[in-house]
């Protein structure tokens, strides 16, 4: 059996979290494949280092490297600090003469490579503790390993068949004489050989992609929280954790606000139906989330209420919509060549609303007005809404459970704006002002998360 463990960037941050997830590791019974972050705060400072054209590089490195070298210096002694620094010095070499080049260069996938340069060195980190532990482990960058993605800059996706080539040959010898590797997570290699990131929070995703490419029977997300919960605790002290659901479940929530898990994480798991756990490193003992195929009813219908901020609703209109097929496709087209993520869409006789993020509303206005050949009259933007995701078992099998949600909206003296139902049999999502989505996320869970189903 092989189980994939992957440790955020929380859970490798600190010297006492870096011997908790050791500790976690080597109380596996399984062979064991472990994914890292970068160390928590060394993403965003290499970003902010990129995007500050005021930065000194030598400040840069000497930052970089003393919150590395301090951990280490606090884990190892003697023989294995002399290899540890031996071959901290060959990948720092390495890091300094590619960040170097930030200032005159044109490599379109230069801010993947910056950016997933901390991944490089907390795997380092965590392969030597479980050496000095008596293990044997080697860490392994994605090049090394073999994981290959696609896609366009600081937005990949894995390419899971070649990513399953590339696990044959350089990981599953190492699993079996008994090697524990650990991969950078986060990015893959495209086929020029180029770091491609697969997004913030993408180490999450990486784990899943090694997951269905070594075929494992389990993967592990190890973080700061205990899975799932029934709502944000910040909004809803007394939310619960989740104990089980299943991956269309989890993919909604993940989409549509909950920050627990990378929204991709879900489909390669899904794929080889690979049961996913979610488990706080912080508790070990906590049983967490278990994310797989369900098709029992839970205690309550409603699993979880979640939202999604920083929204915008922008309507079309033209009468020529409903007659005019072709011209549907054609704006939605151009909202995906610029990237675009939409989170619902709706249509009318005349009208076409969709949702997107507040700060793609400029770019994404301007392209809809030189679109002069359509026969667009008008363009309306509601701005500073709120998507609210319910989510739960067969939620459209309850015969009016959609009134009753609408009902316990209207006591929070909220409206409305926008419905999206019946694309998901477990979740239904509607858009709310945003000032009202923190009452509405206490009504509906007060209302229906600890209501047994009858």
């Amino acid at each position: 059996m092989i189980t994939v463990k992957k440790f955020g960037g929380t859970s490798v941050g600190s010297v006492e979290a870096l011997k908790r997830a050791a500790n976690i590791i080597l109380a596996g019974k399984d062979s064991t494949v472990v994914v890292v972050s970068a160390m928590s705060g060394i993403t965003n400072f290499l970003v902010g280092a990129m995007d500050d054209s005021t930065a000194v590089d030598s400040e840069v490195f000497d930052k970089f490297e003393a919150r590395h070298m301090e951990v280490a210096k606090a884990l190892f002694k003697g023989e294995r600090m002399e290899k540890f620094r031996k071959d901290f010095d060959v990948r720092f070499e390495a890091f300094k003469k590619v960040y170097s080049s930030r200032n005159n260069q044109d490599d379109p996938y230069f801010k993947d490579n910056i950016s997933s340069q901390g991944e490089r060195f907390s795997s380092l980190v965590l392969a030597h503790l479980l050496c000095d532990m008596g293990a044997d482990s080697v860490a392994l960058t994605s090049e090394e390993a073999g994981v290959y993605a696609v896609g366009k800059p600081l937005s990949g996706s894995c390419d899971l068949y070649k990513t399953a080539m590339g696990m044959d040959i350089n990981v599953k010898p190492l699993l079996a004489r008994g090697c524990i590797p650990i991969i950078t997570g986060f990015y893959g290699v495209n086929e020029s050989g180029k770091p491609l990131t697969f997004g913030r929070g993408g180490s999450d995703y990486a784990a899943a992609a090694v997951g269905n490419a070594l075929d494992a029977d389990c993967v592990e997300i190890w973080t700061d929280v205990n899975g799932f919960m029934s709502a944000d605790p910040r909004i809803v002290p007394d939310a619960i954790s989740i104990d089980e659901m299943n991956f269309s479940e989890a993919a909604e929530l993940a989409y549509f606000g909950a920050k627990v898990l990378h929204p991709k994480t879900i489909e390669p798991a899904r794929a080889k139906q690979i049961t996913v756990k979610i488990l706080n490193s912080f508790h070990p003992d906590h049983p967490g989330t278990t994310i797989r195929s369900l098709r029992k009813r839970s205690g309550s219908l409603v699993k979880s209420v979640t939202m999604k901020n920083d929204l915008s609703v922008i309507t079309i209109r033209s009468g020529e919509l409903a007659y005019n097929p072709s011209m549907v496709a054609r704006i939605v087209d151009n909202l995906g060549r610029h990237d675009v993520s939409v989170y619902g869409i709706s249509t009318s006789l005349s009208t076409l609303a969709f949702i997107i993020q507040n700060g793609d509303v400029p770019r994404i206005i301007g392209e809809l007005k030189l679109m002069r050949d359509e026969p667009i009259e008008g363009i309306d933007i509601k701005s500073n809404v709120a998507l609210i995701c319910v989510v739960g078992d067969d939620l459209l099998d309850k015969c009016g459970f959609s009134g009753d949600i609408f009902g316990a909206v209207k006591e929070a003296n909220a409206n409305v704006e926008m419905i999206s139902e019946g694309a998901s049999d477990v979740s239904l999502n509607f858009v709310v002002p945003a000032e009202s989505a923190t009452d509405v996320i206490k009504i509906l869970h007060k209302k229906f998360v600890k209501k047994v189903d009858a």
